[in-house]
């Protein structure tokens, strides 16, 4: 995680990773190749606790290559230092365009490599999936999700929209708590 991070953590007046009481911890990812959110929430006796968020955004105009090398240094780099139990990634979405599928594809490839590379379980949930566990609605839009986000992991603000996706992603799969990796 990078000093942004764990400046995050104490901002918020949150326990680093690490520190008190670790039960079950899950990065969830939201792979994008503009922007790749992430963020973790750990399962506790009393509830879900927020533990960091995070985008990573490669250089502007930078070749695929890379920003798929930005997207997977970046997370191998949380998933080092938050050592999550398990991570939970968005599945792709089928769009109108050819082109972002593929790209959104490249990343998602990243993302799984990272946290297969760090001997991480890796599970996936559709867009539907995730917005129905956050929202209980699986056609909510993206400002919902954020508000949501906010509200059970009692943020003091609204988190990005693409590290608030990826939190999301991280409390679809403490409920859902599917067993079949990917």
């Amino acid at each position: 995680m990078t000093a942004a991070g764990w400046n995050r953590c104490a901002k918020a007046g949150k326990t680093p990773p690490g520190e008190g009481g670790h039960t079950f911890r899950v990065l969830g990812i939201d792979p994008g190749s503009h922007v790749t959110g992430y963020g973790l929430v750990e399962k506790t006796r009393n509830g879900l606790v927020w533990v960091a968020q995070g985008e990573i955004k490669p250089k502007r105009g930078a070749t695929l290559s890379a920003c798929l090398q930005t997207i997977y240094e970046g997370l191998r780099g949380v998933i080092e230092e938050t050592k999550p139990d398990a991570i939970a990634i968005e599945d792709i979405f089928y769009g109108k365009n050819v082109q972002s599928l593929i790209k959104q594809g490249h990343v998602r490839g990243v993302a799984v490599l990272a946290g297969r590379h760090g001997a991480v379980p890796i599970f996936e949930y559709s867009p539907t999936e995730i917005k129905q566990a956050i929202v209980g609605y699986g056609r909510a839009e993206k400002a919902q999700v954020q508000m949501m986000a906010k509200t059970i992991l009692k943020l003091a603000e609204l988190p990005p929209p693409d590290a608030a996706d990826a939190l999301a992603v991280a409390i679809c799969h403490i409920h859902f708590a599917k067993t079949e990796t990917i």
